[in-house]
């Protein structure tokens, strides 16, 4: 069974940055994208970024500009670089990685910013 394990969430202020890594324990094949989600308290998990197998990268809009996603698919690793944080982007953030057959989800990682 394949397993996501995410690290370098934390606590940090407002302005600052958070690098968030994710990396599969074994090679992971036919991956249609790789990405990053975040669920907030009381509000509805959503997309921040993904980028797909060729390529193509979608960003929230409001983390565009301050967000960076990027992988390295020999080491089945996706990461995202997070600058500018505000408050508004304290969630848990999950790893995604979608394959033709099945979604694997990481066990979160929890990131928050203070004002």
């Amino acid at each position: 069974q394949v397993q996501l394990v995410e690290s370098g969430g934390g606590l940090v202020q407002a302005g600052g940055s958070l690098r968030l890594s994710c990396a599969a324990s074994e090679r992971i094949f036919s991956i249609n994208a790789m990405g990053w989600y975040r669920q907030a308290p009381g509000k509805q998990r959503e997309l921040v970024a993904a980028i797909t197998g060729g390529g193509s990268i979608n960003y929230a809009d409001s983390v565009k500009g301050r967000f960076t996603i990027s992988r390295e698919y020999a080491k089945n690793t996706v990461y995202l670089q997070m600058n500018s944080l505000k408050p508004e982007d304290t969630a848990v953030y999950y790893c995604n990685v979608r394959t033709i057959r099945i979604d694997y989800w990481g066990q979160g990682t929890q990131v928050t910013v203070a004002s």
